[in-house]
């Protein structure tokens, strides 16, 4: 038998340290080769780290959450054959798994002077400590049971007590669900409920301040701490580092966009089952890159610390998605070069990437405008943050039917909101208007859209 070493993975692109998001596996899991054994992230994507080898897994490297440099020890693999590691670099050193609350520190390789703490180790479990006792009311406290801080009830599942202790508990104010019961098969008996009063639960109280069954509200004190950790803490330091470093300008205007739904519906129908459907956004790609044109400040990014604004003839149109794991912004490479159909298509191909966490680097990355929308959920107005080191963002808001003026008649029309932001250190506040008012033509009267 031999230790095999995986070393954290130079990834390329100058990358000199990622972040260790999740383990898929723990010690003395046997693994195959080519098996996923963790993912970690980089500044654009997350990558999985597979296995090269066959073996049982000794130790692992570092903590979810932690930052580690590439060439740092990743995992020690158990495997048949001589491995890769010298006899006097065979010590197994066991990680310890993330405390919620835990900083972050960056992860270092094990040596030879590193202390041996044996696998076998990490397999003792400590005994948890025996749950407090607590007195019950009126001098029951030689009947009344132990209780846990939380009640081990499965969700769903409807506590057992007597017709006579479900009426007290109503009139107390207190519901059963949060009370443990000390009877057989869990049922709650009359010093369960004292017990439960006695470890400070209060009668909920009425509408004048009585005790009574009209409001029956419990007092919630339970807590969650969850670390920031993988995507979210992307986001979270890209967020932070926009705000801070850009002074955002935020333009609103109204779209009347009856006439783009009605071409919409039309080309839907007409081509949808052939082509592909369309979304309100590709239509919006093709006005910004006609608007872009026009404005080609706003197309461009701005490298604050060489104090150098490059603009694009290529629009890359970073469109920002929402997933299960956050927000991503997938890029829709060279929309210039695109029809309403082929942009629809590789939108949808983008979002179901990002929604899977199989898009790649180069897919997240190279925007020079961005797009978000939160579609139906859309509100009225929004401020959207710009995708540094981007200059603009556009942001749509929901379509509502509204009654408009129109030829001096009262009509329904369809109506949009754009909430953009412009970073006004190079964009002034006029060129964002004129920008978005060139927007705005476009969207009003379509016909536009195809014409050079």
């Amino acid at each position: 038998m031999g230790i095999y070493i995986i070393k954290m993975p130079d990834i390329g692109e100058g990358i000199a340290e990622v972040e260790l998001v999740v383990w898929r596996v723990q010690p003395g899991d046997t693994v195959a080769e080519d098996q996923v054994l963790a993912d970690v992230m980089t500044d654009k994507a997350t990558i999985e780290i597979p296995s090269p080898v066959v073996g049982t897994v000794l130790a692992l490297g570092g903590k979810a959450g932690q930052v580690m440099a590439v060439g740092a020890e990743l995992i020690r693999i158990e495997v048949e054959g001589k491995g890769n590691a010298s006899a006097g670099n065979a010590a197994v050193s066991i990680i310890a798994p993330a405390e919620p609350n835990a900083p972050n520190v960056p992860s270092t390789a094990a040596t030879a002077s590193t202390p041996i703490t044996p696998p076998v180790a990490a397999a003792v479990a400590t005994p948890a400590p025996a749950p407090k006792k607590i007195p019950a009311l009126n001098n029951t406290a030689n009947t009344a049971p132990a209780y846990a801080a939380s009640v081990a009830r499965q969700a769903g599942e409807k506590p057992i007590a007597s017709p006579a202790l479900r009426q007290r508990a109503w009139d107390l104010g207190i519901e059963l669900q949060y009370v443990q019961g000390s009877g057989a098969a869990g049922r709650i008996m009359q010093q369960d409920l004292d017990a439960y009063v006695a470890r400070g639960a209060h009668p909920s109280s009425g509408v004048n301040g009585t005790t009574g069954s009209a409001m029956r509200y419990q007092e919630r004190h339970d807590e969650e701490a969850l670390p920031i950790i993988g995507l979210r803490r992307k986001i979270a330091q890209k967020m932070q580092e926009a705000k801070r470093r850009i002074p955002h300008f935020t333009y609103v205007e109204e779209v009347d966009v009856t006439e783009l739904e009605a071409l919409r519906t039309k080309l839907n129908n007409q081509w949808g089952a052939e082509r592909g459907r369309l979304t309100l956004l590709a239509l919006l790609m093709r006005a910004v890159v006609l608007g872009v044109r026009e404005f080609p400040q706003i197309n461009a990014r701005f490298d604050d610390d060489a104090g150098i604004v490059t603009r694009y003839s290529a629009v890359h149109i970073g469109i920002a998605a929402q997933t299960d794991a956050g927000l991503v912004v997938p890029v829709l490479q060279h929309a210039e070069a695109r029809d309403l159909w082929s942009c629809a298509a590789e939108m949808a191909r983008l979002a179901e990437a990002a929604r899977s966490g199989k898009a790649t680097r180069e897919e997240l990355s190279g925007s020079t405008i961005t797009i978000t929308s939160l579609g139906a959920l859309g509100g009225i107005v929004s401020t959207p943050v710009i995708n540094h080191p981007e200059v603009a963002i556009v942001g749509v808001n929901k379509i509502v039917e509204r009654p408009m003026m129109r030829g001096g008649l009262v009509v329904a029309r369809k109506m949009m909101n754009l909430s953009s932001s412009f970073d006004h250190r190079v964009v002034d506040g006029m060129h964002a208007a004129e920008f978005i008012q060139a927007l705005r033509g476009y969207l009003e009267c379509p016909a536009t859209l195809f014409v050079e």
